[in-house]
């Protein structure tokens, strides 16, 4: 029996459709979709019959992320420019979707982190519906936000991309859309209708505009206030003390508080580091600077324990008890951070 593709490709109308088709594994991204997809949108790039791209999932999940199974296992045998040549590729895949000509649809009905985010976030239009769910919690696995995540983290409403970068914690729907991960709220159900309003000639803007609803207030946006000043700190440490302070100060937020530090505790001390810098630095960088310093640092941390820990804890045993090298912040040195960051003989071609 034949499998099913990973990754489905349709003309319809003005419309170029993307589907994953992953379901059973989350629609986690492999590096063969990554090639497909690529090529493909190069492909539509080009043809005046396709006036704008539209990207769904099949399943409950839109992406959980890039499938980390393969490269982990290169890594462990030492060969990293194996693994290389699969970041490297999508992180090209994510910069030609910032930079496509026509307007990119993502449709998202059910989680999306890293890699999912990356097929997604950086498209001109993305559409949350009832299930929506944005996560990085790349931290976590020892790994570090990437897929463009230097780049649009810092963009977010206020420290809300601190805040995801760090804790790693989900925004939903109406917290995606004031955050800025997603630009329209739609309900789920109005979507296959959608998908057929998308193939017609109308344009993109009146046609999302036509299903679009208020997205109405989320849980985290609606503590932003607190959030902004929690995750100002311009170390782990202050914001660690900061979050602790709240706890300690008792009131309705005071367990929250708590449990983020508990949750930002629980990372690794390297990666937390890692993603502090990129959030404070990329604020400042161009995409293309963000992403070279991904890049970059991706060249370095797949040489690192921390990372084929995390996956073994998370996503392999799961047994959540990851043992990080090293296991405190204090012995994360700056020396240390600053190295992921340093240039490459062979940098990221953009």
């Amino acid at each position: 029996m034949q499998a099913e593709p990973e990754i489905l490709f349709d003309r319809k109308g003005a419309a170029g459709i993307v589907t994953l088709n992953r379901p059973a594994a989350l629609n986690a991204i492999t590096h063969n979709m990554v090639r497909l997809l690529a090529a493909t949108l190069d492909a539509w790039k080009n043809d005046d019959a396709v006036t704008r791209i539209v990207i769904r999932a099949n399943g409950r999940a839109f992406s959980a992320g890039g499938d980390l199974r393969e490269v982990t296992e290169w890594g462990r045998a030492g060969r990293y420019a194996d693994a290389l040549v699969f970041w490297r590729e999508e992180y090209l895949l994510n910069a030609a979707i910032k930079r496509y000509p026509k307007p990119y649809v993502a449709l998202v009905d059910g989680i999306a982190m890293g890699g999912g985010v990356g097929v997604s976030v950086h498209g001109s239009h993305r559409v949350a519906g009832d299930r929506f769910q944005f996560a990085m919690p790349e931290v976590g696995i020892g790994f570090f936000p990437d897929i463009g995540a230097t780049w649009f983290l810092p963009r977010f409403k206020g420290e809300t991309g601190t805040y995801c970068a760090l804790t790693g914690e989900r925004l939903r729907a109406a917290d995606g859309v004031a955050a800025g991960a997603a630009t329209h709220r739609v309900r789920s159900e109005r979507f296959p209708d959608l998908v057929e309003a998308l193939c017609g000639d109308i344009s993109v803007d009146a046609t999302l505009a036509a299903f679009a609803e208020p997205a109405g207030e989320g849980e985290v946006i609606a503590k932003r206030p607190l959030i902004d000043r929690l995750f100002a700190g311009g170390s782990i440490e202050e914001i660690l003390a900061s979050l602790d302070g709240a706890a300690k100060a008792g009131g309705g937020d005071a367990e929250w508080a708590a449990k983020l530090a508990a949750t930002v505790r629980s990372k690794s001390p390297t990666s937390l580091r890692i993603a502090l810098e990129q959030v404070r630095r990329g604020k400042n960088w161009t995409f293309e600077e963000c992403m070279r310093a991904e890049f970059r640092i991706v060249s370095r941390i797949i040489r690192e324990p921390d990372f084929y820990e995390g996956v073994r804890a998370v996503i392999i045993d799961k047994d959540d008890s990851p043992r990080w090298k090293p296991a405190a912040l204090s012995e994360v040195s700056p020396a240390m951070v600053e190295a992921h960051f340093a240039p490459l003989s062979e940098e990221l071609p953009l």
